[in-house]
C-alpha cells in the first residue's frame, strides 16, 4: 500500500478584489481642546486633542450629547460621531517654544466594511487605538520595512501589542512622487528628513481595530476589540467574534510650512512624543444604528466616494465645506482661554513633559491654573465666568487660523492629500534609505517572486479547480492619479496521495482591477482600498 504524504502545488497569483468602503469627510475642526471623554471623563485632559464630528462633544460627552448636537463637521450630517486624537507641534531647538502645526484639510475617516456580517456601531459604543504611554517599538527595528504579512505569525508578532504598533502610520507627501503605502512608516520622521523629502506635509495615520467581544466599552476602553491577525485584514480572535466597521483615520500636517523653514527644532504630538510610538487615537459612535447599518449594507460602491451612496445623498444633501468648517462644540469656562494655537508657547498645553522612551512615559501635568497659563497670556477672567465659549472664541481656532489651513492649498500649492495605499510587502531597500522609499515593491517568498502589476484595463477571470482551497496571504494597493489598483495575494493548494513528496511552484497571470474615481480637493484622497 503506497504510503500517504503530502503533495502540494502551490500557487502564488494576484486577483482582483476591491472591499466596499467609504470615506467620511470631516473638513472642519469642532475644537481643539484638554478634553477627552472617553479617558478622562468629567475631567480636564493632560494633553489636547484635534476634535472632528459632533457639536455635542464635552468633558462627560455621551451618545446621547453627541446624538443632541446641533451640527457636525462631517459632511454626511448624520453622523454625529466625535473622532480624535493628540495635535501636532513644533518646538524651536534654541528658543524651546512651541507652536501648533498647521492642519490641512480637517480629517478622513475610512469606514472600511471588511470581514464576514459587518455590524454597525451599537448605542453608546466607544473605543480607543493606540497607546498613549508608548516609547519605544518592539516588533523589530522601526526604520526597516514590515516583513511580510504571512511572516507574522511564524514569526509570532500577531499579538495585540504587535499589531497595535503596526496600526500607525506616519506618511511622507510629495504629490509630484508616487505615493507611500499607509502604515508603511512606524515612527515621526525628524525635521531633517520631513525637509529634505516632505514638500507637502505629513499625513498621521491610524487603523483602529474591529473585532469585537459584543461590549460597548471596557474599563480599560480598549480589552472589548482585538485587531484581526492582519491588522486591517485577516481572522478575528476567538474571544472577538464579531466584525464591526474598520475605521482608519488620515490627518494631513503642513510640516512645511513657511513658519518653520530655516529654523531647527523637532515636530512632537501634543502628548510630549517626538518618537511617534505614543500616537493614538478615540472615537465615540454618534450614528442612528438603523441608518448606520443600512449604509454598511447598500453604500458598497468601490469609489469610496460618499458621493456614490445614494442613502448619505438622498438624506442629504451632504454638507458643504463652510457648514462643516462652521460647526463647533462649546468649552467649559476653565479652558475657554487655553490657546492650543497661540505663538511662542512655553510649553505644550496642559504643561505636558517631552518623554522620548525608550521607555514608556509617566503621566504627570501641574495644577489646572499652573498649565493654563503656560498656554494662556489671560486666566483670572476665565475663572469668574460661567458661560461656556465656543471653539470660534480665541480660546480655540478658527478653521482658517494658523492652525486649521484651508483644505485647498499646501505650503506646496498642491491638489490635497495622498490615497489610501496599503501594503504588506516590504519594499526592496535597506534600512539606511527607508526614509526616503516611496512605493513598496510586491512580497517575495523563498520559491517565488511576484512583481507588482502592469497597468491593464480588464482582470483575468478566475476559476476555482476542484479541491483547490484558497487563503488570504497580504493585500497590497496601489494608487496612480485617479486609479486604483488593488491585489490579493492567495494561496490555493491542492492536496493528493503519492509515494513522495513533490513540491512544485508556479507564478500566476497577474491581474489587477481598476477602479476610476473623481479626485477631490487635496486632502479628498485618490480612491484606494
Amino acid at each position: 500500500m503506497a504510503a500517504k504524504t503530502l503533495f502540494a502545488v502551490v500557487l502564488l497569483g494576484t486577483f482582483g478584489h476591491v472591499t466596499a468602503f467609504w470615506r467620511m469627510e470631516c473638513r472642519g475642526r469642532t475644537g481643539l481642546a484638554r478634553i477627552d471623554p472617553i479617558m478622562d471623563a468629567g475631567v480636564i485632559s493632560p494633553h489636547i486633542h484635534t476634535v472632528h464630528g459632533s457639536s455635542g462633544f464635552s468633558l462627560s460627552a455621551t451618545y446621547d450629547d453627541l446624538m443632541g448636537g446641533s451640527c457636525t463637521s462631517c459632511a454626511v450630517k448624520q453622523d454625529k460621531s466625535a473622532y480624535w486624537t493628540p495635535a501636532l507641534y513644533f518646538q524651536d531647538s534654541e528658543t524651546k517654544e512651541f507652536e501648533i502645526v498647521p492642519q490641512v484639510g480637517g480629517m478622513l475617516s475610512y469606514y472600511l466594511l471588511r470581514g464576514d456580517n459587518v455590524t454597525a456601531f451599537p448605542p453608546g459604543f466607544q473605543m480607543i487605538a493606540g497607546s498613549n504611554y508608548r516609547r519605544d517599538y518592539t516588533v523589530g527595528d522601526p526604520k526597516s520595512p514590515d516583513p511580510p504579512q504571512s511572516s507574522w505569525a511564524t514569526l509570532k508578532q500577531t499579538s495585540q501589542d504587535d499589531l497595535e504598533q503596526r496600526a500607525l502610520g506616519f506618511n511622507c507627501l510629495d504629490y509630484k512622487k508616487a505615493p507611500e503605502g499607509s502604515m508603511f512608516r512606524h515612527y515621526l520622521p525628524d525635521k531633517a528628513f520631513l525637509d529634505a523629502n516632505c514638500p507637502d506635509g505629513l499625513r498621521l495615520e491610524l487603523m483602529f481595530p474591529s473585532c469585537w467581544n459584543g461590549e460597548t466599552t471596557s474599563p480599560d476602553h480598549k480589552s472589548h476589540m482585538a485587531y484581526p491577525n492582519l491588522v486591517g485584514n485577516g481572522d478575528c480572535p476567538d474571544s472577538h467574534p464579531h466584525r464591526l466597521v474598520t475605521l482608519f483615520y488620515e490627518t494631513i500636517w503642513d510640516t512645511k510650512a513657511q513658519s518653520f523653514q530655516g529654523r531647527s527644532g523637532q515636530f512632537l504630538t501634543s502628548n510630549g512624543d517626538p518618537t511617534g510610538f505614543g500616537y493614538h487615537g478615540d472615537f465615540m459612535s454618534g450614528w442612528d444604528v438603523n441608518f448606520l447599518q443600512e449604509a454598511i449594507d447598500t453604500c458598497t460602491n468601490e469609489s469610496g466616494d460618499i458621493r456614490d451612496c445614494a442613502l448619505f445623498v438622498n438624506q442629504g444633501p451632504l454638507q458643504s465645506d463652510d457648514d462643516q468648517d462652521s460647526c463647533q462644540f462649546d468649552l467649559p469656562s476653565i479652558l475657554a482661554q487655553e490657546d492650543g494655537s497661540a505663538k511662542n508657547l512655553k510649553s505644550l498645553p496642559g504643561n505636558i513633559q517631552i518623554q522620548a522612551g525608550p521607555e514608556s512615559a509617566t503621566p504627570g501635568a501641574g495644577d489646572i491654573p499652573s498649565v493654563i497659563s503656560a498656554a494662556t497670556s489671560v486666566l483670572s477672567s476665565v475663572l469668574g465666568g460661567n458661560k461656556p465659549a465656543t471653539a470660534t472664541s480665541p480660546g480655540t481656532v478658527s478653521p482658517t487660523s494658523s492652525g486649521l489651513a484651508s483644505s485647498s492649498t499646501s505650503s506646496a500649492g498642491s491638489p490635497l492629500g495622498g490615497a489610501f495605499l496599503e501594503s504588506s510587502a516590504p519594499p526592496a531597500s535597506s534600512s539606511d534609505n527607508f526614509n526616503a522609499l516611496a512605493v513598496p515593491v510586491a512580497q517575495t517568498s523563498t520559491s517565488a517572486t511576484i512583481s507588482p502589476p502592469a497597468p491593464t484595463t480588464t482582470a483575468p477571470a478566475f476559476t476555482s479547480e476542484p479541491g483547490v482551497s484558497y487563503e488570504i496571504v497580504s493585500t497590497q494597493t496601489i494608487t496612480n492619479g485617479a486609479q486604483v489598483e488593488e491585489i490579493v495575494w492567495k494561496e490555493p493548494v491542492v492536496y493528493v496521495t503519492e509515494d513522495t513528496i513533490t513540491t512544485v511552484t508556479a507564478e500566476a497571470p497577474k491581474s489587477a482591477r481598476h477602479i476610476h474615481a473623481r479626485h477631490a480637493r487635496r486632502h479628498r484622497h485618490p480612491v484606494g482600498l
